[in-house]
């Protein structure tokens, strides 16, 4: 199936685009990388009247240090964030997700702006995101504003991002737990989206472990923190015994999907299964 007729604009500037999506509301899509977007429209579960490419604007491609945090542009791609040396030393589980997401061609071509603007639940970005304790930046012609990741993904394909709003940059803290982070996933074989990711992060310079962070994404429709697991953590050491303690409460009490493609039960126990290879992966 192909998509509906549709008008395309491609604005030069960022102030240029919020007019578009100002002015056009509920009856544009964004696009930037297009790898989220252009299937759905195939498949006619979105149609839009109007696309604006945001592609070509200057300045949302950018990743750069902000002193305390990384800044990455909406529009960077997968391989951009894979490639940047930055946040590898700050965050290496955002570069390393980056890099085990889709294809080369979908890496060359899809945008994190785009990636967290869709919303899968099997996308490698939620986990991540929350585990990092980013903040996304949204922007529209009345005036910006920024969002922690925990409260921008609100449920199966939806988010806090407002109609006239783009998202411009996520900023990624850094912090001693961002730095010593991993992330991990079972991939279904053909689309390399996660069937269970799990997304970890803690300070372990000290004697035991602080500021614990574990997501997960493909689990349940909603990407979420796993308080369980993050409290069995927080305050022992990063050991075998400790690793496997918390384990065993990982998705407790959570609405685990069940698909064709893994029964719930199923899920639960790769998500114990992979939040124990991504703690094992810290140092």
């Amino acid at each position: 199936m192909i998509p509906s007729q549709i008008a395309y604009q491609k604005p030069e500037s960022l102030e240029e685009a919020l007019n578009c999506v100002g002015d056009l509301g509920d009856m544009c899509k964004i696009l930037a990388g297009g790898h989220s977007l252009i299937p759905v429209m195939k498949l006619r579960l979105a149609d839009p009247e109007n696309l604006v490419d945001i592609t070509g604007i200057p300045g949302l491609k950018e990743i750069s240090d902000a002193g305390d945090s990384i800044s990455i542009g909406a529009c960077a791609t997968h391989a951009d964030i894979a490639n940047s040396r930055p946040i590898h030393s700050a965050a290496p589980m955002v570069s390393k997700a980056a890099s085990m997401i889709g294809d080369i061609q979908v890496r060359n071509f899809g945008t994190i702006g785009g990636s967290i603007a869709h919303a899968d639940p099997s996308a490698d970005w939620p986990a991540v995101l929350l585990a990092a304790d980013a903040s996304i930046n949204m922007q529209s012609r009345s005036g910006s504003r920024s969002v922690k990741a925990s409260e921008f993904f609100l449920g199966l394909f939806m988010t806090a991002l407002q109609t006239g709003e783009i998202i411009t940059s996520i900023d990624i803290p850094k912090s001693a737990a961002n730095a010593n982070s991993n992330y991990e996933k079972f991939a279904q074989p053909a689309s390399r989206f996660a069937l269970v990711g799990c997304a970890v992060a803690a300070d372990n310079s000290g004697d035991a472990l602080a500021d614990v962070r574990v997501a997960f994404n493909g689990v349940s429709a909603t990407p979420f923190r796993d308080g369980g697991v993050e409290s069995a953590l927080t305050g022992s050491g990063l050991n075998d015994e400790s690793i496997s303690a918390a384990c065993g409460v990982a998705a407790d009490g959570v609405d685990v999907m069940s698909d064709h493609f893994a029964s719930s039960a199923y899920r639960k126990s790769m998500a114990a299964v992979f939040a124990k290879r991504a703690l094992k992966g810290l140092s």
